[in-house]
């Protein structure tokens, strides 16, 4: 059984111009009392509150602006499926910017995220998230590490490896589906200069050296991507990266989380 509630608390974003994307509800809320009338916040919070952050600059740049992200709570938790209205007052309650809830069963939640055009899906479930790839939906792995992100910055980091790894064969449509999203993004970094942005992107490359490095630059690049911060591990740790950089996910060709 699938149901979607659109959230009458925002304006609906354009369905032709928009950036859709799916969080599951147990990333974004946390745990709380039975008879609490809100949940915690969980660790995907700063998350919605950096998309929204530049939600808020592209419109005050622009008030006509279209090119927004449109945010998807999903619920595919039987229990917190029965508290739907306490979810709803959760959001409201924080005032977050969700478009619309998905309720749905773990057998039916991609076809939600196919039906609501989801561009990216989020989740701290790896089983949900390969399942989502291997369906052609954009996924990313979210962890604890993006509980300590920033709010005020929508921060993104680009796999390198991935992003140079040559196709061998038909494009799989979670790849396709990268590098269109990855042009959104270089898309809206050009309605702001480096000094003011809301959002920023890094890249990391992990095998190879410094031409691997370029090259995933060059790729980027080639999409209307500007890369803010680059790194060159050379198979050095990644945790020390990450812990800089303070990423809120991780952006492979494909499918991607926050391992270090």
């Amino acid at each position: 059984m699938v149901s979607t509630v659109l959230n009458t608390d925002v304006k609906q974003k354009d369905a032709d111009h928009a950036v859709v994307i799916a969080v599951t509800s147990r990333a974004v809320f946390g745990s709380g009392a039975d008879d609490d009338e809100v949940y915690g916040e969980g660790l995907a919070f700063p998350l919605l509150q950096a998309l929204q952050r530049v939600n808020e600059h592209l419109l005050m740049n622009n008030p006509a602006e279209l090119l927004l992200f449109d945010i998807v709570l999903l619920t595919t938790d039987s229990q917190q499926q029965q508290q739907s209205p306490r979810i709803i007052s959760s959001t409201r309650h924080y005032g977050l910017e969700v478009g619309r809830f998905c309720f749905s069963s773990e057998e039916d939640f991609v076809e939600n995220l196919l039906k609501n055009n989801v561009q990216l899906f989020l989740s701290t479930d790896r089983n949900e998230a390969s399942q989502a790839t291997q369906r052609g939906v954009l996924s990313a792995l979210l962890d604890h590490q993006t509980a300590s992100c920033p709010s005020e910055q929508l921060k993104v980091l680009f796999f390198g490896d991935a992003v140079i790894q040559p196709d061998t064969g038909p494009t799989p449509p979670s790849r396709q589906a990268a590098r269109s999203f990855s042009a959104q993004l270089g898309e809206m970094q050009r309605r702001f200069t480096m000094s003011d942005s809301p959002l920023s992107i890094g890249l990391v490359t992990w095998r190879g050296g410094r031409d691997s490095c370029a090259d995933a630059l060059h790729t980027l690049r080639s999409r209307g991507v500007r890369v803010d911060e680059a790194y060159c591990l050379a198979e050095a740790p990644w945790g020390p990266i990450l812990s800089v950089f303070r990423p809120h996910f991780l952006l492979s060709d494909g499918f991607g989380g926050l391992e270090g």
